[in-house]
């Protein structure tokens, strides 16, 4: 079952690389949006909470491949630091899913913000 070892590590690792892009990518819009609105010198309070709702749900994207890396790693040769770590991934990523989606609906039922980005 070795190879299974290793094929679990090759996927995980691959995840793992997806996650430090999907990373990289939300960084770097959430950067230029507020490089923009800066360069363009406009007010940028009324735009921070949508480039913070764009940036958060890059990251739970990137906490959704995390959790995948490390839930392969764990079916394999599972250890209690790991299954923690698991627990731990999850909990985070659910609490910021909760929060987000809370975030989306009350912005999206807010007529001053959609006024604003309209």
């Amino acid at each position: 079952m070795e190879w299974l070892d290793h094929t679990a590590e090759f996927l995980a690792s691959g995840i793992e690389f997806v996650m430090l892009l999907v990373l990289t990518i939300g960084t770097l819009r959430a950067l230029k949006a507020i490089a923009v609105k800066v360069v363009r010198r406009e007010a940028l309070a009324a735009d921070v909470r949508v480039i913070w709702l764009h940036y958060a749900g890059w990251l739970v994207l990137a906490l959704e491949f995390a959790l995948a890396a490390d839930l392969i790693r764990t079916i394999v040769e599972p250890s209690w630091e790991e299954i923690g770590q698991l627990a731990a991934i999850g909990a985070i990523r659910t609490a910021l899913a909760w929060f987000l989606g809370r975030d989306i609906e009350e912005f999206s039922h807010d007529p001053a913000a959609t006024e604003a980005n309209g």
